[in-house]
């Protein structure tokens, strides 16, 4: 016969986590370092994972950080021009493949609105629509912003972008919801992310080429035909980014460019320390 009342056993392995790591933490730490030597004792007896450890440690550093601290710098912004034709905007907007963009009239400093990719749409069925019609609301918040603030933001009036200006109101960069989920979760790999086999090299509608900053230097050999070193001097290297990094003397930032072996490559994304894409396209 079954035995109607749960042991105290049982009762326990049905704890939640809270619960777990609030009995553990009782009376609770007196520092943001005590709380992490807890959490770091936590794992240890296997009252947490590392997960979850990994994520409780991001929302403690998140409390401390800026808008500033996250955003990606205004040089290196990637805005449409309301100027340019839709065939330009819609290349644009394949090539760098973002989800929504700031939209400038006259100087980069001049935004005007945020264009959605997916509302681009609704010129194939109405050209004579004007773009400015399809912007939407964009949202300027100050560099020194906590990002648990404009985490609440984002998630109140669903915007999930916002410009940063700076303390005389120029624009200084911009944030998205992704950078500040990235603080918390690390890395958020998504479509435009998304590792591929046979040598992530795809071929854009300008004629030029997307090819993965971890794609073999042999791929890259063979696909363009081009004889690149996978060594020089005592250094060996197994990727086109990692050969690039080492030319340059470090890891580039979105927009800028080198040339090598008659190519170009210009960063279209960079994360983590690493080049996720190149666009690439020949010099002549």
């Amino acid at each position: 016969m079954s035995d109607p009342h749960p042991s105290l056993a049982a009762a326990q392995n049905r704890r939640s986590l809270i619960q777990k790591i609030t009995e553990f933490l009782h009376p609770g730490p007196d520092s943001p370092e005590e709380m992490l030597r807890m959490l770091s004792q936590a794992q240890e007896r296997q009252l947490i994972s590392a997960d979850s450890r990994r994520m409780i440690e991001g929302v403690l550093q998140v409390a401390d950080m800026t808008a500033g601290d996250v955003m990606i710098a205004a040089p290196r912004m990637d805005l449409i021009d309301i100027a340019a034709t839709p065939e330009d905007i819609l290349h644009q907007v394949i090539d760098i493949a973002h989800s929504r963009y700031p939209v400038f009239e006259g100087e980069r400093e001049n935004i005007i609105g945020v264009l959605m990719a997916k509302d681009l749409l609704k010129l194939q069925r109405a050209p004579e629509i004007h773009l400015k019609a399809l912007l939407r609301p964009v949202t300027f918040v100050p560099e020194s912003k906590r990002l648990t603030d404009l985490l609440r933001d984002f998630r109140h009036n669903r915007n999930h972008l916002a410009m940063v200006v700076d303390e005389f109101g120029r624009i200084a960069g911009l944030v998205t919801i992704e950078d500040v989920l990235e603080e918390i979760v690390g890395e958020i790999e998504d479509e435009f992310d998304t590792q591929h086999e046979s040598g992530d090299i795809y071929t854009l509608a300008d004629r030029s080429y997307r090819v993965g900053g971890d794609v073999a230097i042999e791929r890259i050999n063979q696909a363009f035909g081009v004889l690149l070193p996978t060594e020089e001097g005592a250094d060996a290297f197994d990727t086109i980014g990692g050969l690039i990094a080492h030319r340059m003397g470090r890891v580039p930032t979105r927009g800028e460019v080198h040339d090598m072996a008659g190519l170009r490559f210009e960063v279209m994304l960079a994360r983590a320390g690493a080049v996720k894409w190149f666009k690439v396209r020949p010099l002549a």
